[in-house]
C-alpha cells in the first residue's frame, strides 16, 4: 500500500503542472489503475488517488471527460461517504474539478447522486470540507437552470445560509458563490432564495468581511436586482444599497469596486423609485469620481458610467451636483432627467435658479439640433426669457 499512494503521489506531480503532462499520465493508461485505487481498503491509498484524479481533471473537459470515462465518478461519491474527513475533502475537491468544465461532466457527477450527499456535508464542522463540498456544488449549480434547481432541491436552503456566518472566510466565500450560481439563472430561483432569507443573510456577510471575500455576495446582490423590479426593491428593503457603497469606498481592488458599481447600476435602473434609492445614498458623486479617475481599470470605468440610474433618475437633489463635474457624455444624461422633471414641478424649477442649476445648464456647448441642445431648450421653455438671460 505504501508504493501506491508513493505512485499516485508521483502520478500527481506530474499530472498538476500542465495539460500536456497530464495528457502523458493518461495515455500510459494510469488513470484505470488510480481508479482501482479508489477501492482500496486503505483510505490513504484512496486519497492519494483521488488527488492525482483531481489534478488530471482539473485541466480541461477533456481530460475530465478521460476520468470519467476511466469510471471514477461513482467511486468518489462513494469516498464522500467514507468517515474519514481527510478523503471527503479531497473526493469532494475531485467532483468539483470534474464538474467545472461542462453542463454534460456536470451531469455525470449529478446521475451517480453526488448532490445529496454533498448536500448533507455542508454542516459538518470541518472548514476545510465545507470549502470543497460548496464548491462542488456551486460547479454543478452554475451550468444551468436545470442543475441549479436540482441542487436547490437538495434542501440546501436554509442551511447554507449559516455558512455565510461561518468563521472561516473561505466558507463564507464559496457560500456566496453557490447562493450566487443559483440566483443567476432565473427570476424565480432568485425569488426562492430571496424567500429564505439569502438576501439578507448575504447582506450581512458583505458588512462583515472584506475583500475578495465580498465579490460573491456583491455579484449576488446584482444577479437577483436585475432580474425584476420586484427582486430589486427586495434588496433595497433589506437594506442592500449601503455595504455595496461600503465597498466602493473602504476597497482597494478596482475590480470589487466594479462588481459593487454594477450591482448598484443593477438596483437602480428600473424605474425613478429604485433610482432615488440609489441616489439619496450619495453614492452618484463617488461613481463619478471613478468613471472620470484616470487610474481607474477600464472595467470599473464601464460599469461606474451611471447610465443606468441616470436615465430613471428623478431625484434632482442628488443630480444637481453632478452639473458642475460631468464630463458631456454624462452631462446629456443629466440635463435629460432635469427637462423631464422641471416642467411640472414649479418648487423644483425655483430651486433650480436659485442653487445656480439654470445659469449652469447656459454654459453648456451644445450641438444645435443635438439631444443635449434639445433638453436645454426644453429647461429654458420652462421659464421667462429675462430669467433665462
Amino acid at each position: 500500500r505504501f508504493y501506491k499512494k508513493a505512485a499516485a503521489f508521483v502520478l500527481r506531480a506530474v499530472g498538476k503542472h500542465s495539460p500536456q503532462l497530464a495528457q502523458s499520465v493518461v495515455q500510459c493508461g494510469a488513470l484505470e489503475m488510480l481508479v482501482i485505487c479508489l477501492e482500496d481498503f486503505d483510505p490513504g491509498v484512496k486519497e492519494a488517488a483521488s488527488w492525482a484524479l483531481g489534478y488530471i481533471a482539473r485541466h480541461n473537459s477533456e481530460l475530465s471527460q478521460a476520468v470519467v470515462d476511466a469510471g471514477a465518478i461513482p467511486l468518489l461519491v462513494l469516498c464522500i461517504q467514507e468517515p474519514e474527513i481527510a478523503l471527503k475533502r479531497i473526493a469532494a475537491s475531485t467532483l468539483s474539478d470534474i464538474s467545472k468544465h461542462s453542463p454534460e461532466l456536470a451531469q455525470t457527477v449529478v446521475d451517480a447522486g453526488a448532490i445529496a450527499h454533498l448536500a448533507q456535508l455542508i454542516l459538518n464542522p470541518d472548514a476545510k470540507l465545507k470549502r470543497q463540498v460548496l464548491s462542488a456544488l456551486s460547479q454543478i449549480a452554475k451550468h444551468s437552470v436545470e442543475l441549479a434547481e436540482l441542487v436547490v432541491e437538495a434542501e440546501i436552503f436554509p442551511v447554507v445560509l449559516t455558512c455565510l456566518k461561518d468563521s472561516d472566510e473561505y466558507v463564507k466565500k464559496n457560500g456566496a458563490t453557490l447562493i450566487r450560481e443559483i440566483v443567476k439563472h432565473t427570476p424565480e430561483l432568485s425569488q426562492l432564495i430571496v424567500n429564505a432569507g439569502g438576501v439578507v443573510a448575504v447582506i450581512d456577510c458583505i458588512g462583515s468581511c472584506r475583500g475578495t471575500v465580498r465579490l460573491p455576495g456583491i455579484m449576488m446582490l446584482g444577479y437577483v436586482a436585475a432580474h425584476s423590479e420586484n427582486l430589486s426593491m427586495a434588496v433595497i428593503v433589506s437594506k442592500g444599497i449601503p455595504p455595496l457603497c461600503a465597498c466602493l469606498i473602504e476597497e482597494q481592488e478596482d475590480h470589487i469596486k466594479a462588481a459593487a458599481a454594477w450591482a448598484l447600476g443593477q438596483i437602480g435602473r428600473h424605474t425613478p423609485e429604485h433610482a432615488c434609492a440609489v441616489a439619496v445614498a450619495n453614492v452618484l458623486p463617488i461613481l463619478l469620481s471613478m468613471y472620470m479617475d484616470t487610474h481607474s481599470s477600464e472595467d470599473l470605468q464601464i460599469k461606474a458610467t451611471l447610465k443606468n440610474i441616470l436615465q430613471k433618475c428623478t431625484y434632482l437633489p442628488a443630480l444637481e451636483p453632478l452639473l458642475h463635474d460631468a464630463p458631456p457624455n454624462i452631462i446629456k444624461h443629466i440635463v435629460g432627467q432635469f427637462s423631464k422633471v422641471l416642467p411640472h414641478d414649479s418648487k423644483a424649477r425655483r430651486l433650480f435658479v436659485t442653487t445656480g442649476g439654470l445659469k449652469k445648464v447656459q454654459e453648456l456647448k451644445a450641438e444645435p439640433g443635438s439631444l443635449l441642445q434639445e433638453y436645454i431648450n426644453t429647461i429654458n421653455n420652462c421659464y421667462p426669457e429675462e430669467i433665462v438671460r
